[in-house]
């Protein structure tokens, strides 16, 4: 596998965009290695994985339906995952796949994304939220719950339990993305 020209393309040298990009561009141009990219992204070598998970991003971030026949093996590894980088680009792929499934309704995501998935989303989520995870991590991880709190009513009140007994000492980012999740939570509930 460290042979092919994928290893290649994510394993620069330097983290400018211009190189993140360039390898999320170059599996655009060859969709057929984006599961060999998911495999990068939930592997053992935590620098490639960081890389790997970099160009998943802008990937999802143009054409999330690429993910969507791999999201099996993109659910069964989110609990395994870790290290900032990665946790970063994955809670941003979780937010993206709530917004896209509950705001956007998108009846291809309704048909793929299940029951199963949505309950190991929540799960993991809520492990960022209560663990020591970077504001971005949480942050995401906050509109996510949010969204899935549409469907599973008791996510709301343990979010935004979560949400206050923390937010006088979270980061800025941390207070605004707060303080939106929790208006969100009492417009969805006033309706």
């Amino acid at each position: 596998m460290s042979s092919s020209e994928l290893f290649e393309k994510i394993n620069y040298k330097k983290a400018y965009r211009k190189n993140r990009l360039g390898a999320a561009n170059w599996v655009l141009a060859n969709p057929s290695t984006f599961e060999e990219l998911l495999k990068y992204c939930f592997g053992e070598d935590q620098e490639l994985a960081t890389r790997a998970t970099w160009a998943l991003e802008f990937i999802a971030r143009d054409r999330l339906e690429m993910l969507y026949p791999h999201l099996d093996l993109f659910i069964k590894n989110l609990p395994k995952t870790q290290g900032h980088g990665v946790l970063r680009s994955v809670s941003l792929i979780c937010e993206l796949l709530c917004i896209q499934h509950y705001k956007k309704k998108s009846e291809l995501l309704g048909n793929t994304l299940t029951k199963s998935h949505r309950e190991t989303m929540t799960a993991c989520a809520f492990d960022w939220m209560i663990s020591n995870q970077k504001v971005a991590c949480q942050a995401r991880a906050m509109t996510a719950l949010y969204y899935l709190g549409t469907e599973f009513d008791w996510i709301h009140d343990e979010l935004a339990q979560i949400i206050e007994s923390n937010i006088h000492r979270g980061s800025a980012g941390y207070k605004a993305r707060g303080k939106a999740t929790l208006l969100s939570i009492q417009k969805f509930r006033s309706v």
